[in-house]
């Protein structure tokens, strides 16, 4: 029996997780759940899992979760903030951790996971994109397991030759083709895009997400960023990863080999899918997926992205480009950007704005160190925050 950690319990990835080891009761066992704020959430997932530890970053909700679990005479340790996080990501009886906390938030602690020697089941593509060479090495050093939850570099990852390990360069691949649904804005005008609502970014047509993620996809954020993700997991160069919009959402992505075949991964769009693979690899188990129906498909469709319309997609190539500063620099005010547009207080299109404008300002160079990535982070965030402040003012006097 394999003891798990799921850091980000409480969402979309943690949900499915878990609904997962549900289905193989005598396979796994959870020994710590972590989350944010939800604490009522995490209550009643300590109630079903029993986990020796769970952790809320936030203490208020970790004080009410620990006399909760008090009252009800449950065994479940309580921690707090990024010592707690880092402990259950490090957890010694734990063999796998699902890294499943969304943006810049999840770093440390799935740095942790790798760092003592873990399967790291990777949903958290910011760890890569803040601090990808640090990660790899790490990785490697430590003798961990990174196997990729994106359904995008799942696939990838599937069609891989026999025997590949992340970060390795594969042999006899010539590129990589990164799908996209194109999300809920795939043939709006760039004009009407100005007038979209939060309510509208977040419905995506294929997927269930969280809203952060759900914005990104509406952006095409996300495949900027599983394009930097894929450069470190599979050891390719930007020219070799290929963004390809494919609004079924029913090939997962590509692999093209020099002797010209090219082999795809095909499935539900249901994350139980990649998760279910990387808790059984090197072997196969049941998800609670419907099998796929390719007559009910009926076709699949691709196209090229529009630059126009998903300006995120060339900030990223070009932060891919610069490296180091620039990419957390992109990431970090996009996760700014998007908060304050979910919040109401900048349109859509002040998403891309802020973020170019974050990474003009990014030195040059390539951080190294923990403290110089969170470093750069930070004054990233800053910088986006007092733009976003700007554009909002501008806003309400329009």
């Amino acid at each position: 029996m394999k003891g798990i950690t799921v850091l980000g319990a409480t969402g979309s990835i943690g949900l499915n997780t878990l609904d997962v080891v549900a289905r193989h009761g005598g396979r796994f066992r959870v020994v710590a759940l972590t989350a944010n704020t939800r604490w009522e959430r995490l209550l009643e997932q300590c109630r079903r899992w029993r986990p020796e530890l769970a952790v809320l970053r936030e203490p208020g909700g970790a004080a009410r979760l620990e006399e909760a679990l008090r009252r009800e005479g449950l065994p479940t340790r309580v921690a707090t903030g990024e010592a707690g996080l880092v402990e259950a990501a490090a957890h010694p009886e734990a063999h796998y951790v699902m890294a499943a906390i969304v943006g810049g938030a999840g770093l440390q602690a799935t740095l942790a996971a790798a760092r003592a020697g873990k399967r790291v089941l990777l949903a958290n593509k910011e760890a890569l994109v803040m601090a990808g060479a640090l990660f790899m090495d790490t990785v490697r050093d430590a003798g961990a397991e990174l196997l990729p939850i994106d359904s995008e570099h799942n696939a990838i990852f599937q069609c891989m030759p026999e025997g590949f390990r992340a970060g390795e360069r594969p042999a006899g691949v010539e590129q990589v083709l990164l799908t996209a649904s194109g999300g809920p804005f795939r043939t709006l005008s760039p004009e009407a895009m100005a007038r979209v609502t939060p309510d509208q970014a977040c419905a995506h047509p294929n997927w269930d997400m969280g809203r952060k993620i759900s914005v990104d996809s509406a952006t095409m954020m996300n495949k900027g960023l599983e394009i930097i993700e894929a450069r470190w997991l599979f050891g390719l160069s930007l020219e070799q990863v290929q963004v390809v919009v494919h609004p079924q959402s029913v090939v997962h992505s590509l692999v093209q080999y020099t002797d010209g075949s090219v082999l795809a991964q095909l499935g539900q769009p249901d994350m139980r899918t990649p998760i279910a693979h990387a808790l059984a690899w090197p072997e196969r188990m049941p998800s609670g997926v419907a099998p796929l129906d390719l007559f009910r498909v009926g076709r699949l469709e691709f196209e090229p992205p529009d630059p126009e319309r998903f300006p995120c997609l060339r900030l990223a190539v070009e932060a891919a480009r610069r490296g180091g500063n620039a990419t957390i620099g992109l990431n970090a005010a996009n996760e700014v950007a998007v908060a304050e547009f979910l919040a109401g207080r900048i349109p859509f299109p002040a998403i891309p704005a802020i973020i170019e404008e974050v990474m003009a300002q990014a030195p040059a160079g390539d951080p190294r160190t923990l403290d110089e990535i969170l470093a750069a982070d930070a004054r990233a965030r800053s910088e986006a925050a007092a733009r976003a402040a700007i554009m909002a003012e501008q806003r309400n006097h329009a």
